[in-house]
């Protein structure tokens, strides 16, 4: 009878012990704690040992291919040895592969017999093909859009090179972003407008800095039934060009045979690290895990992957338990569809008001100064204690903005959720972005850290901050 009498008592104590146990664990957002954090990812080399693992052991990432899936599988892996949720969620991708590329100039003014030009340059995504044997035509060359509309006249049966500059300065002046935005303009748009006009085929001047005779690829916003052939030229070869068209009429060989194949089947690779008394509620960390075919793709995006992989080592180390769900993602097809992130909203679309806040890394590994929020601006006050946790490491910044548009986040964000990324040393970046050199020995260990220390810090302050933080209200345009 006594012994009987005891259960409940007993039961009551042990769900009080594990009660203290928990909110021993779960220290919220106590400077201290966010001070913890912050100095155990400073001191840990996780994400970069998992950036090797991605690059190193992986390489090349483009959806559809064998790299892709074995990304996936890596990632899933690495997240289920760290304890956490692990769901792939499948997503029907683009599969576009690369095949021959060449260019030559063989006829201008001035060419001394039997001479001719190798230009380097690679096919653009999305690009249609040239014959197997490639296609002869005169070029023109375009400074605009305005330009290209003024000599339509011209184009047609023509090979157009947009022949625009990356602007540098704006880059070393803090406005990378700014710079690439106007330079992918032309790579995203030109290859359609010229073939709306009828060209045989588009070229576009590399978008980026250090000019090493390095092309850079990217994607094109070329049409299902009118893919025209489309390469980035490197800026040295946009150059001769320009001034060899000035000389009089110049012709170029060109020779072009990627395939759009079906669509592959492929998955968004999603960690959680469930919360305690607000499960329900998510906080998403995230950077993209496909990356373009012509290298390992280390700073675009794989640092990115690693360091959102890498907050939820940082807190499983400390044994730190969030209030909120802090849900890790690595994104598939960023680069050349956003399939994964529309696939994860169309999923998420009616649960959008339980995300609080949603992070991604995508402006490579250079140094993080802080952070960048589209949160309301009265809500700006609340990020103080964040701030002042990290300070220490030099990334205490804090820089509001009405919409981030931030590749993966982009749909979130017009959803209402409040959208966070590291506000980043970019004016390096785009001398490796989309080129064979974006490789591991580009990355700074100290930097990809400081990258971890900010991601996760700011992750466990959304996952426990007590005052709510407002929606996003993204302008209409």
């Amino acid at each position: 009878m006594n012994r009987s009498r005891s259960f409940p008592v007993l039961t009551v104590l042990a769900a009080a012990l594990l009660s203290s146990a928990a909110l021993a664990a779960s220290p919220g957002n106590d400077p201290a704690a966010l001070a913890r954090i912050r100095d155990t990812a400073m001191q840990s080399d996780y994400a970069w040992e998992r950036m090797a693992d991605m690059t190193d052991l992986i390489g090349p990432r483009l959806s559809g291919s064998a790299g892709a899936a074995a990304a996936v599988t890596q990632v899933a892996e690495a997240m289920r040895k760290l304890g956490a949720k692990v769901t792939l969620q499948p997503v029907k991708v683009p599969h576009w592969v690369r095949g021959v590329e060449t260019g030559e100039l063989v006829d201008y003014a001035g060419r001394p017999n039997g001479i001719t030009q190798r230009v380097i340059l690679t096919a653009l995504g999305g690009s249609g093909a040239t014959p197997a044997g490639g296609l002869t035509a005169p070029v023109v060359v375009v400074k605009s859009f305005d330009e290209l509309k003024a000599r339509g006249a011209e184009v047609k049966g023509k090979i157009v090179l947009f022949d625009v500059a990356f602007d540098q300065g704006m880059a070393e002046g803090g406005q990378a972003g700014p710079a690439y935005g106007q330079g992918s303009a032309y790579r995203r748009d030109g290859p359609r407008l010229a073939a709306e006009l009828g060209a045989a085929a588009a070229l576009v001047r590399s978008v980026g800095g250090a000019n090493y005779r390095l092309p850079h690829t990217g994607n094109t916003g070329l049409l299902e039934n009118a893919r025209i052939p489309a390469a980035a030229v490197t800026a040295e070869d946009a150059m001769l060009m320009s001034r060899l068209a000035k000389r009089g009429a110049l012709a170029m060989k060109l020779v072009l045979t990627p395939q759009n194949l079906p669509d592959a089947d492929s998955y968004n690779v999603i960690a959680d690290l469930p919360g305690t008394d607000k499960a329900d509620e998510i906080v998403i960390v995230s950077g993209h895990l496909d990356s373009w075919d012509l290298s390992t793709g280390a700073h675009d995006d794989a640092a990115g992957v690693a360091s959102a992989m890498a907050v939820l080592e940082t807190l499983k180390k400390l044994d730190y338990r969030p209030r909120r769900t802090i849900r890790m993602i690595a994104w598939m097809n960023e680069e050349n569809g956003m399939r994964g992130a529309r696939g994860y909203l169309a999923a998420e679309q009616a649960n959008a008001e339980k995300h609080i806040g949603a992070i991604e890394s995508d402006n490579g590994a250079g140094r993080p100064f802080g952070l960048r929020a589209s949160v309301p601006a009265t809500s700006s006050k609340l990020f103080a204690p964040l701030q002042a946790a990290l300070q220490p490491i030099g990334a205490g910044l804090f820089r509001r903005e009405d919409a981030l548009s931030t590749g993966d986040l982009s749909g979130l964000e017009r959803a209402g959720v409040p959208s966070f990324a590291p506000l980043i040393d970019t004016s390096s970046y785009f001398d490796y972005h989309h080129t064979p050199a974006d490789t591991l020995d580009k990355v700074d260990p100290d930097h990809l850290r400081r990258h971890v220390a900010l991601m996760a810090t700011t992750s466990w302050f959304l996952a426990n901050i007590e005052q709510p933080i407002g929606r996003a209200a993204v302008p209409e345009r």
